[in-house]
Order: structure tokens, then C-alpha cells, then sequence
């Protein structure tokens, strides 16, 4: 699902393996089997995410400014 939007913002609800959740803004990079890459606009650094951990998603619209 998350791979329709491969080169777009989007904010993500993210529970890591420990249970942790977090909110952050995302630049998808690009899908492959379970993993996402992508650019954290939240921390200012590539990073990887789960598919199975993503559990919300919402893409950000062009006039939003992101974290």
C-alpha cells in the first residue's frame, strides 16, 4: 500500500520492534519486500521502516510544510 506513494510526503503513525510509537513525516524512497526506505523529515536522516510496523499513513498535502 505505502509504495503508491514512492517520491512523496507522507506522515506515519510507526510502532518499532520494542513497542515505541512514533509520529514522523517521511519521504518514500522506495518498497522492497517488508522494508521501506525512506528520508526522515522528522530527524533529517535516511532511515528504514517495516512495512508491518507502519500502521497509519496519510500523504501530505503540497501547501503543508512537514517537521
Amino acid at each position: 500500500m505505502i509504495s503508491k506513494f514512492t517520491g512523496r510526503r507522507v506522515e506515519i503513525i510507526y510502532q518499532d520492534a520494542d513497542g515505541h510509537l512514533t509520529q514522523r513525516t517521511i519521504r518514500v524512497l522506495g518498497v522492497q519486500d517488508v522494508v521501506v526506505r525512506a528520508y526522515c523529515l522528522t530527524t533529517g536522516a535516511p532511515r528504514t521502516f517495516r512495512v508491518d510496523g507502519i500502521l497509519a499513513c496519510m500523504p501530505v498535502s503540497a501547501g503543508r510544510r512537514s517537521a
